[in-house]
């Protein structure tokens, strides 16, 4: 059986710009360009947090395409992440540089077992505070917070119903309004 070579941060930087991969783990992982109800979900996610964060100025909130630099073997675009006051100064040049506060998902049929599986753990050992994995086919949003190194589901609603956050303080997000018209 013939092991496969991990992959570096010098490897992934060397792939020309724009090239459709993550690094999760040592392997170049390719995603391809999301769908229409993706990029519908995920605009609807950006300006629930663009209001709460942006406008209330708590910090700074970008969508992917971005790097997330968070060791030697991982280095991923994630939808969507919030950097809060205190954790701007990781923003860089090249991308963000340690893990940001606040990371979403949304799953698409090609990247969900990383989505859910192998990012989830890189997040939760890198010190993202809270991941928020948003289904579209299952209507579904999970929050999850990180407590001592752990993540710990914090919030879940499904179709209806109301997702809130622990660490941006009274902000949350009704479903119904979230995936209305978008599945």
């Amino acid at each position: 059986m013939r092991v496969k070579e991990k992959k570096t941060l010098k490897d992934y930087e060397a792939l020309p710009e724009g090239a459709p991969y993550q690094l999760v783990e040592g392997e170049l992982v390719i995603s391809p360009a999301p769908g229409p109800f993706h990029q519908e979900l995920l605009k609807r996610v950006f300006l629930k947090f663009y209001k709460a964060v942006e406008e209330a100025e708590k910090g700074k909130v970008l969508f992917a395409p971005i790097d997330v630099y968070l060791d030697g073997e991982n280095a991923f675009q994630p939808d969507l992440v919030v950097l809060l006051k205190g954790s701007e100064s990781k923003i860089s040049e090249k991308g963000i540089e340690g893990a940001p506060d606040l990371v979403v998902e949304v799953l698409s049929p090609s990247t969900a077992y990383y989505d859910m599986k192998k990012k989830k753990a890189v997040y939760e050992r890198s010190g993202v505070k809270e991941y928020w994995i948003v289904d579209p086919e299952m209507g579904e949003v999970e929050v999850y917070v990180n407590e001592g190194g752990s993540f710990r589901l914090f919030s879940k609603s499904k179709e209806q119903g109301r997702v809130r956050s622990a660490l941006l303080q009274d902000f949350e997000v009704d479903l119904k309004e979230l995936f209305e018209e978008v599945r």
